[in-house]
């Protein structure tokens, strides 16, 4: 099952924080500030789907192999461009669940993880499918094995384990909600909606609400069904 009663939310090591700039890259060199300004550029007028290493190069105004040789794939090169912002969602989540400790129910305390990280794929849903395509590729199961994901499925089963106890939530299988919850919030689909469905930001947040929060709150007050 999920984490044991009562358990602390693990708070983010350094080997967690996988979606931070790679550490090689923090010191760039002038190649790399004209790929990664470059790309920028690109992905914000075209999209990252649309633009290739090669037109990203020529932009750049480098050849090919030095491209490939900074970056083997868009995937790294997103990675860079995603920067810190997979580190502070870690410790911007931390610091939440820290100040509202014993203050919030464990619901409200994870509705707020959840609010951080639709926000966090409202800003980088296109780099972080370009990360998740060039690392995982045909194993689209690997995309759960990440170190990030491993974090908010530990803290959100934290929650729904706390929820349970506190009798806030009906008895469940935390392990299995948690899975569910990112899945319903995994950036293929976040993207489809947000570009296909036309569904706003706040309008998938609340759907998320209403069927793993609100739902299994509702369900949790209803009154037994008698006995036949």
């Amino acid at each position: 099952m999920g984490a044991a009663p009562g358990a602390p939310v693990v708070a983010p090591t350094e080997q967690d924080a996988v979606l931070r700039c790679r550490p090689e890259r923090r010191n760039a060199g002038e190649f790399d500030r004209r790929i990664l300004a470059a790309a920028r550029a690109l992905f914000a007028e075209r999209s990252v789907a649309a633009v290739s290493m090669h037109q990203i190069a020529l932009a750049a105004g480098v050849g090919q192999g030095t491209l490939y040789r900074r970056y083997a794939n868009k995937g790294e090169l997103c990675l860079d461009l995603l920067g810190d912002n997979g580190q502070q969602l870690q410790t911007e989540t931390m610091r939440f669940l820290t100040d509202t400790a014993g203050a919030c129910s464990a619901r409200e305390r994870l509705d707020g993880v959840l609010t951080r990280l639709i926000d966090f794929e409202e800003a980088n849903g296109q780099l972080l499918s370009a990360i998740v395509e060039a690392s995982c590729g045909g194993r689209r199961d690997l995309q759960y094995r990440n170190p990030l994901v491993q974090w908010l499925h530990c803290t959100i089963a934290g929650l729904l384990e706390q929820a349970v106890t506190q009798r806030e939530l009906p008895a469940l299988d935390v392990t299995f909600t948690a899975d569910a919850i990112l899945s319903a919030l995994a950036v293929d689909l976040y993207l489809f909606q947000r570009q296909e469905r036309g569904f706003s930001p706040q309008r998938i947040l609340q759907g998320v609400r209403r069927i793993y929060i609100d739902g299994l709150t509702a369900q949790s007050a209803a009154p037994a069904a008698p006995d036949h």
